[in-house]
């Protein structure tokens, strides 16, 4: 489970959670026992566009994205449906566990790494990586500045022509994919979105950016761990 800290908020303290789908209905009853409900059955759901919103009586908030939204046939809450709330962390977990085809892209200036998952839970079913030089910049004035300069914007040129070159390849031989999770740089992963060969990928991509480090095989294998999780936006009064 990630954790990072984003900001007090009007006398509440708040941070992001992944939290693995599979865990996720019992880290619902968990939220429910540590704000004073005896069972989930006392939370308030309500929806937000893709977002579901747990609220206990002491004021916490879980603000759940699921992965792959949108969830389809979760049921309604409400106070006469006191079941509400474990059938709707019910329906994410099984909403996450849906057999799919899946791309992935990790692109950073130098490294790369393209694959497709299958299955539920996700195996790596095909893939490419690899590595291009790419200097850093130079403290260097003058003309030797300006040279470098354009060798090592050739170089990333060079580098993202085979980021895309690997993206075409893997993706090319699956047809059809049912979602494509991004990663790596923004920066480096917007210089492939004008690359016709990707533009039908690209209109796939989940809005979940993976911020991972340089990638290679290990890093792409761990991805389903990060795409298949809820995204919990964790809202409790200070103090």
């Amino acid at each position: 489970m990630r954790q990072c800290v984003v900001k007090n908020i009007e006398g509440h303290a708040s941070k992001w959670l992944d939290v693995p789908a599979a865990r996720f209905p019992g880290w619902i009853d968990s939220f429910a026992g540590r704000h004073g409900e005896a069972a989930p059955a006392g939370l308030a759901v309500t929806r937000a566009g893709d977002a579901v919103i747990f609220t206990a009586a002491d004021g916490a908030v879980a603000e759940c994205h699921p992965p792959f939204p949108p969830v389809h046939g979760l049921p309604a809450a409400s106070a006469a449906d006191p079941a509400g709330p474990a059938a709707y962390a019910s329906a994410i977990a099984a909403h996450s566990a849906i057999p799919r085809t899946v791309g992935v892209l990790l692109v950073r200036l130098g490294g790369y790494a393209a694959g497709v998952f299958t299955g539920s839970p996700p195996v790596l079913a095909d893939s490419k990586t690899g590595s291009r030089l790419v200097h850093g910049r130079s403290a260097a004035g003058g003309w030797s500045q300006h040279r470098f300069a354009r060798r090592r914007e050739k170089q990333a040129a060079e580098a993202l022509q085979a980021a895309a070159d690997a993206a075409a390849a893997v993706f090319g031989r699956w047809g059809a994919l049912d979602a494509v999770v991004l990663g790596g740089d923004r920066r480096a992963v917007a210089g492939l979105r004008e690359d016709p060969r990707l533009l039908s990928c690209l209109e796939l991509a989940t809005d979940r950016f993976l911020t991972v480090p340089d990638p290679k095989l290990a890093v792409l294998r761990d991805t389903p761990r990060l795409f298949l999780a809820v995204r919990i936006r964790l809202t409790t009064p200070a103090g």
